[in-house]
């Protein structure tokens, strides 16, 4: 079973983060499948492609039981931790080039350095009971995923330092009042509200779109994203073989057992 499955409708072509019994959590096999995903469906020129998560969560970042099962050398910890944060980061790339808009359908709990593929989305809807969180200083992780590299230019260096500092939980209300999100709607609601951005980008020209999103995510500012992204990654790694975060891993564990 594919860990992203893809679905055509209405044009738009839909990636499904499917590993709902981890609540979608990233191990490398999940964000390699959803970079093959991307590379599939930006040969197939849709309407707009939209990222969603089967089950109850959109995603809740680095799967913390995979790190743990690495722990037992830190050369080994390095190593798989430098593969899962790589590709991540990678496939946000991949997301900020796509040639049509991306759409996000945000059906529950964002967390960790899946915020990053929420970060990357043109458009998101969120549903009423899904909600953004770092968790990285509950753990003694760096963060990863664009939260220093992509949401200060969101909401500002300020706003963007307090949420980290104080793992604040940003609800979907403060979602669309921080500009995170176009809306908030009724869990059931979601699909449709996203469907009907699609019916709206298929009204218009695609060129258009595509020259739109082009200029705004040139190589220029990619390279700003990636540099930044990069830096991310390097501090992930200083901090990830440390005694203090191995026991970081280990309470968090325990606290959500």
């Amino acid at each position: 079973m594919s860990l992203v499955e893809t679905e055509t409708r209405g044009g738009a072509i839909w990636l499904w983060l499917n590993r709902p019994e981890r609540h979608n959590a990233l191990v490398p096999a999940l964000v390699s499948d959803l970079r093959n995903a991307l590379a599939a469906a930006a040969t197939a020129e849709p309407v707009a492609l939209v990222l969603s998560g089967r089950g109850t969560s959109f995603s809740t970042g680095g799967d913390i039981g995979s790190f743990m099962d690495h722990a037992g050398s830190a050369e080994d910890l390095h190593a798989y931790s430098d593969v899962l944060v790589g590709s991540l980061h990678e496939a946000i790339l991949d997301l900020l080039a796509f040639p049509a808009p991306v759409l996000a359908a945000v059906n529950g709990p964002v967390t960790g350095g899946s915020a990053g593929l929420m970060l990357a989305a043109d458009l998101v809807a969120m549903s009423e009971t899904a909600f953004v969180q770092p968790y990285y200083n509950q753990v003694g992780f760096g963060p990863d995923g664009g939260w220093t590299a992509l949401l200060p230019e969101r909401i500002g260096p300020s706003r963007a330092l307090a949420i980290q500092y104080r793992n604040t939980r940003i609800g979907a209300a403060d979602a669309v009042a921080l500009d995170l999100a176009e809306c908030r709607v009724q869990g059931a609601d979601l699909a449709a509200t996203v469907e009907g951005w699609v019916a709206e980008l298929a009204s218009g020209f695609a060129q258009t779109h595509r020259a739109t999103r082009q200029n705004v995510w040139d190589e220029r500012r990619r390279s700003i994203v990636r540099e930044r992204l990069d830096q991310e990654k390097t501090r992930f790694l200083e901090l990830v073989t440390r005694p203090s975060t191995l026991e970081g891993m280990k309470e968090f564990t325990r606290k959500w057992a």
